[in-house]
């Protein structure tokens, strides 16, 4: 089976810097989705300092993610990529499940 999400170079960089600053607890991310905005759906990042067994877990270029469980069918075959542009950075996701997207970017629906 592929991978659930794909991740850029760019986006496993920046990974890399953020759980450094963040120590040695830190076992990785969590991709997630949350309900909120007024599409539906909000992805979610979060550092991991506790295993969850029902999460999948997914090891590339050098940094784990984990993928909650209830986010799965939501995420499945998104690449998730880091922007660092004049007015705006963070992580992206392109996802092929989205059906639509809010005017402010902040959520989605399937």
């Amino acid at each position: 089976m592929d991978s659930v999400i794909t991740i850029t170079d760019t986006a496993a960089v920046r990974i890399k810097e953020i759980m450094s600053n963040r120590g040695t607890s830190c076992l990785g991310v969590r991709l997630g989705t949350s309900t909120k905005g007024c599409n539906g759906l909000s992805y979610t990042v979060n550092y991991v300092d506790e295993i969850d067994p029902s999460d999948e877990k997914i090891e590339d270029k050098g940094v784990t993610l984990y993928v909650d469980a209830m986010s799965l069918i939501y995420l499945l075959g998104s690449v998730m990529d880091y922007k660092d542009e004049k007015f705006q950075s963070g992580f992206t996701f392109t996802n092929p499940n989205e059906k639509g997207r809010c005017g402010c970017g902040e959520s989605f629906h399937v």
